[in-house]
Order: C-alpha cells, then sequence, then structure tokens
C-alpha cells in the first residue's frame, strides 16, 4: 500500500496518508479559486480512516454553492490549507494536492463548476466536466 506525505509550507502542518485517492477532482468554483489564489484547485478525497494530521492547525468553515459546508484546516504559522473536511461526504478528508509536492500524483478525473472555468485552462482529454 503506498504511502504519501504533505505538508504546509513551514513544515510545521503534516498529514499522511494510505493507499490511493478515492477520487482526484479540478474545482472552478471562485471559493477554490479564491483559497488557492490560482484560477483553480486539485484536490484528492480519502477515507477519513487512511489519514493521520500532525501539528496545531486553525480552521475556516465555509458554506459552498449547494448550502453545505467544508470545515478547512490550515496552518496557523505559513496560513497553508492543508485538508478539508466537507460536510456533503460523510467519511471523506481531501487534500489539495499541492501540498504533496509531488509531480507524480494522479491526474484529475473529474471536472466541476465547468461553467466558471477560465477558457484558457487546459485539462486532460477524457476527464468527467460538470457544471
Amino acid at each position: 500500500m503506498s504511502r504519501r506525505d504533505a505538508s504546509c509550507s513551514c513544515g510545521q502542518l503534516r498529514l499522511s496518508v494510505q493507499g490511493e485517492p478515492l477520487r482526484v477532482s479540478a474545482c472552478h468554483c471562485r471559493e477554490c479559486q479564491r483559497r488557492s489564489g490560482s484560477v483553480f484547485a486539485v484536490q484528492a478525497r480519502f477515507p477519513i480512516g487512511a489519514v493521520a494530521t500532525h501539528g496545531t492547525s486553525h480552521a475556516f468553515v465555509r458554506t459552498g454553492d449547494e448550502g453545505t459546508s467544508c470545515r478547512f484546516h490550515f496552518c496557523p504559522h505559513c496560513g497553508v490549507t492543508v485538508w478539508f473536511v466537507p460536510e456533503s461526504i460523510p467519511g471523506v478528508v481531501s487534500v489539495p494536492v499541492g501540498v504533496f509536492a509531488d509531480p507524480g500524483f494522479p491526474p484529475p478525473q473529474v471536472s466541476v463548476y465547468e461553467v466558471r472555468r477560465h477558457p484558457w485552462v487546459g485539462l486532460p482529454h477524457g476527464i468527467e466536466r460538470i457544471d
């Protein structure tokens, strides 16, 4: 079983996951754009039992377009979000793919909020697209 390690920029907040992600998605919603500081965010879902966290996090709860909330855990020192827990998907922890800093990480399988995708953003061919 594979293990992957992730961390914030300063290394104080870390996360380890066992096994492959349940799903990797690219999200183009405005809030993910703001959270990531980019034009979209890519995150991987893992079963909660496969995730171990280390360090101190602060949390920010945000209500999304669908009316459900997510609890974002970020480092109080450098501000990087290392994981978040979507209320709408019990038993799952989502991890921004960038905190793994692994160019071999699996690509996204689905792209969500396509209606808000910047027209110049290209994603893998054959990816599932959801408006």
